[in-house]
Parts: structure tokens; C-alpha cells; sequence
């Protein structure tokens, strides 16, 4: 299957939305009369991610945007902290007219998506936290997300892509090729590289100290929560999930086996139904 395969069975539209100045890529489809769902991924990552996730959810205003300085979306030139890319994700609420909207956030994400529910509640509906960054500082962690990705950026070698791509998912297969060759044409774009020392701001310890979300913060979120964890992540173990669990009262916590990072992906129709049923309670909460 191809990213494109998958978006087959909806009307689905990619276009460039301006965000207070930033020109953002956004994916579109689904119901522009339901509630808004917006799709965030992670750390040097693209909207790509949530392909196997559109279809599913149709019946949603569905949105899935490059983040800022991300993908081809614009890239100031300044070092990115979480305040600069909720600011970036309301602009483009306002941008497109989404007043509140259930938001689906992975790794980097949720980091953004927890934030903007703690700083901006009346715009968020509920909150998915999908191997949610931002609770803690491992050295070891920051790094492994820095070399890689810098390896892979300086190197014209679509096999480092490759190994970046892999080192997100339990399983080599889910790294399709076409995900690393999308990932390899960003990589390789002459403003991405230029810019990825920004994008990996947050792996700077000081940096990343003043952006946690630390147990006081998390225990600020009374919206609906669901919590999807990778037994197999890489970037996180599962006493970080269920730190998160604890810490937001209500939340829901999931942990898929033989996942690693992208939840959303490697394990779709498991995540799909999770997702689809959470939005249902979360609607009805909310009415």
C-alpha cells in the first residue's frame, strides 16, 4: 500500500495554508462540518505519518500539518521551543477557522498538544498523547535523536534515512520505502538542512529543562486523555507513559505490543479503533 492508496477511498486535498506568515503544508479531508481533528507528529517528521489514519476517521474535519520548521512547512530562523510551535498551531486554527479541536499528537506531538491544552484549553477538545515527549530529560535519548537525524541530514545516503526511519518502529517493514524516500527529499532540501539545528533545539539539555512538562503541569489537563504507548519505543519507556497516566486525572492509558514509536502507524487498525472510540466518549463529554 501506498500513502496515497491509503487516502484513495476519501476526497483528500494537500495545500498550503499561511499561519500568521509561515506558509504550513497541511493535509485535509473528512466532514468540514464535524468536529476538527488535527493530526501532530514528531521530531523532524511530516505529516506523512498519519496516512493510515485519515481514512478511519473521515467522518472528523481531519487536518495533519508539517509543524514548524518542519517538513516543507516555513522555517524561521531561531531555535524552536514548545511556546513557538503552540503558537505556530494556533495560528493555523485561526488560519483556517477551527475554534477547538481534538488533538492527535505524536512524540514531539503531544509535547505541543499537552502544552497547548494546559496554555489553551478553550481550544482543545481532548488530547492524544501517542509516545508523548516532554516529561523527562535522558541524555542518552536526546542524543540518539540528534545524531541520527544530523547523520542522516549531512549525508546524501538514503540509507542512513533508512536507519532513522527504522530505528522508530519494532518491526523494519512498517519503515516503508516510500516513507523513507519522502523522508529523504525533506532531509535533503537545502532549507531543511540549513534549519535542523533549530528543529533539534529541544535535545539542548538547558533548552529542554525549560520546556518540560513536569507532574504540576500534566495534573493542569481536565480534558479527555488517551494515552497510546509502544511497549518497544525507542525514545521512551513505559514508566513514562504511566508517569503521564498518573499524572493527568481521567486519562486512559494503552500499551500496544510489538510497537515501538509510531503507534499510529505500525499498529493502524489497533490504533483506529482506539482513537474512534475515545472521540465518541469525548464528544458526548463534551456536549
Amino acid at each position: 500500500m501506498s500513502i496515497w492508496t491509503e487516502l484513495g477511498a476519501i476526497a483528500h486535498r494537500l495545500e498550503y495554508v499561511d499561519a500568521a506568515g509561515v506558509p504550513t503544508r497541511t493535509l485535509r479531508a473528512g466532514n468540514p462540518n464535524a468536529e476538527a481533528v488535527v493530526f501532530l507528529h514528531g521530531t523532524s517528521g511530516h505529516l506523512e505519518a498519519f496516512a493510515r489514519n485519515f481514512t478511519a476517521h473521515a467522518d472528523y474535519d481531519l487536518h495533519a500539518i508539517d509543524m514548524l520548521g518542519h517538513g516543507y512547512t516555513g522555517k524561521p530562523n531561531t531555535p524552536y521551543e514548545i511556546s513557538d510551535y503552540v503558537k505556530h498551531l494556533l495560528d493555523y486554527f485561526d488560519a483556517v477557522g477551527i475554534d477547538s479541536a481534538h488533538i492527535v499528537g505524536e512524540s514531539l506531538g503531544g509535547w505541543v498538544g499537552a502544552r497547548a491544552a494546559i496554555d489553551h484549553p478553550e481550544r482543545v477538545l481532548s488530547l492524544q498523547l501517542l509516545c508523548a515527549g516532554g516529561t523527562v530529560a535522558r541524555p542518552e535519548v536526546m542524543d540518539r535523536i540528534r545524531t541520527s537525524t544530523k547523520k542522516a541530514v549531512a549525508t546524501d545516503d538514503i540509507e542512513l534515512t533508512r536507519q532513522r526511519m527504522r530505528l522508530l518502529m519494532a518491526d523494519d517493514a512498517d519503515a516503508t520505502e516510500e516513507l523513507v524516500e519522502v523522508r529523504h527529499a525533506i532531509y535533503h532540501a537545502p532549507d531543511f538542512v540549513a534549519n535542523v539545528d533549530n528543529l533539534l533545539s529541544l535535545q539542548d539539555m538547558e533548552r529542554r529543562q525549560r520546556n518540560l512538562l513536569r507532574p504540576e503541569h500534566l495534573a493542569q489537563i481536565s480534558l479527555p486523555t488517551l494515552i497510546v504507548w509502544g511497549r518497544q519505543n525507542p525514545f521512551g519507556e513505559v514508566p513514562e507513559a504511566s508517569a503521564m497516566h498518573e499524572n493527568i486525572a481521567g486519562s486512559q492509558l494503552e500499551l500496544l505490543e510489538e510497537c515501538g514509536h509510531w503507534p499510529q502507524h505500525e499498529q493502524a487498525d489497533r490504533y483506529n479503533a482506539l482513537s474512534l472510540e475515545f472521540l465518541r466518549k469525548a464528544g458526548k463529554a463534551a456536549a
